[in-house]
């Protein structure tokens, strides 16, 4: 017989990286790639960037939260995580949504590294002119 637990789930992205996350009631685990948080970052700072939407709508230690994350570094995987936490509260809840907006976690961070173009050093960077 299949499980009728209620989950909630969204997606989040940060420059390259894409988080899938799935809410569910629970006791605040929180498993990234089948990871517990405090061995995937290794850092405190990126673990409050994930735990921050929690923190916003004081819902931390509630609910378990399955994220399958790839592409890019551990902090815009953090990123993209914490996005897809936020959307996820906002589907959990709509009245989350002016909470999380005003933090500006529901905001895809547009940022991202810009292309090198032909001909050129780098994306900004020139070769050296000469006039003689």
């Amino acid at each position: 017989m299949a499980s009728t637990e209620i989950t909630y789930g969204a997606t989040g992205r940060r420059k390259t990286s894409t988080a899938r996350v799935i809410l569910k009631p629970g006791k605040g685990d929180i498993n990234i790639n089948k990871i517990p948080i405090n061995k995937y970052f290794p850092s405190e700072t990126m673990k409050m960037i994930v735990k921050q939407p929690l923190d916003v709508v004081a819902v931390t230690g509630k609910y378990d939260i399955l994220v399958k994350v790839n592409g890019g570094g551990l902090i815009g995987q953090a990123g993209a995580i914490r996005h897809g936490i936020a959307r996820a509260l906002v589907e959990l809840n709509s009245d989350f949504s002016g909470k999380l907006k005003k933090e500006g976690l529901l905001t895809r961070d547009p940022r991202a590294k810009e292309r090198k173009k032909y001909g050129q050093k780098g994306a900004r960077k020139r070769f050296q002119f000469s006039k003689r």
